[in-house]
């Protein structure tokens, strides 16, 4: 049995945009990354060596993988491609993005659900925003979302008029301002759920409401170091129930998941992760996972 609606069960299917498709180039990177707001410029060369060591640990979990292909109309940012659609079982919802560098995204990514027979439910549009960054399932029946400068009420009041008719909860989490409009802040920065009691989060900012429904939800919560915040302690890929992939560098973190039974398996992602502020759920659009 199958379901898209999932952070946790066993990977089947992901879309990737691979670094060579996103980044195209030092030129490229070199013009871009400044205005979209990455901490220093990423190098070509050796993103795409971390992102085929990433790419093969989604290979060995025989995780079947699609590619995101070039495309000259978008900017590097794309190759967070978690960030322009939704997956359901009733078909992909494609995001409005709230932020302007990135607004083409869910176009260019529409046209490759449609080539490959991937069906679509809606799409956001504005005023709304939002995207995919600021979602996350927390069982099968309720998908968790971020009000957050990405993602505004007009957007999250058209997902919940794409899902709630179907029976699906939606939980809002109202995020804090924190280093504002122009700062990467997604709901899932600072929870990955890799369980289906066993969530990562970075409590100092989350809502107080919201970490209760995950207490109450029957959540044990893998606290992230402030220390280990900012190299994305808390941005954890599941690939199967308590099987985890997290980026380089967040020790404490990476022994508080073991010490929870959880295997880890850590990447180096200097250049395709922590420069541009984007994780391993950033890097994929999970498809399908199987119980």
């Amino acid at each position: 049995m199958t379901t898209h609606h999932s952070e946790f069960l066993k990977l089947e299917s992901v879309f990737i945009k691979p670094a060579k498709n996103a980044f195209v180039s030092d030129q490229l990177l070199e013009k871009q990354w400044r205005d979209l707001n990455y901490l220093s410029q990423p190098y070509f060369r050796q993103a795409n060596e971390e992102y085929n060591l990433f790419e093969t640990t989604l290979k060995n979990a025989a995780v079947q993988i699609h590619h995101f292909p070039k495309d000259e109309s978008l900017s590097i940012d794309s190759i967070y491609c978690r960030d322009a659609a939704i997956a359901t079982d009733f078909g992909m919802i494609l995001c409005n993005m709230g932020k302007p560098g990135r607004v083409k995204e869910p176009t260019a990514q529409k046209q490759v659900y449609l080539d490959n027979s991937i069906p679509v439910l809606g799409e956001i549009t504005a005023p709304g925003t939002l995207e995919g960054g600021d979602v996350a399932w927390l069982d099968e029946k309720t998908l968790a979302v971020g009000h957050t400068y990405r993602t505004n009420e007009a957007g999250i009041a058209q997902l919940k008029a794409l899902l709630e008719p179907k029976g699906i909860e939606i939980i809002v989490a109202e995020l804090p301002h924190y280093k504002g409009k122009s700062d990467v802040f997604h709901l899932m920065s600072i929870l990955s759920p890799v369980a289906k009691d066993l969530a990562v989060v970075y409590s100092p900012l989350m809502p107080i409401k919201f970490r209760n429904e995950l207490l109450n939800r029957g959540f044990q919560l893998v606290e992230v170091p402030e220390a280990e915040f900012d190299s994305m302690g808390c941005n954890v890929l599941a690939i199967a129930p308590r099987k985890c992939i997290m980026v380089a560098g967040n020790p404490v973190t990476q022994k508080a998941l073991e010490a929870a039974g959880c295997e880890v398996i850590a990447y180096e992602g200097e250049h395709i992760s922590v420069k541009g502020g984007g994780g391993p759920t950033c890097l994929t659009r999970p498809m399908l996972r199987s119980f």
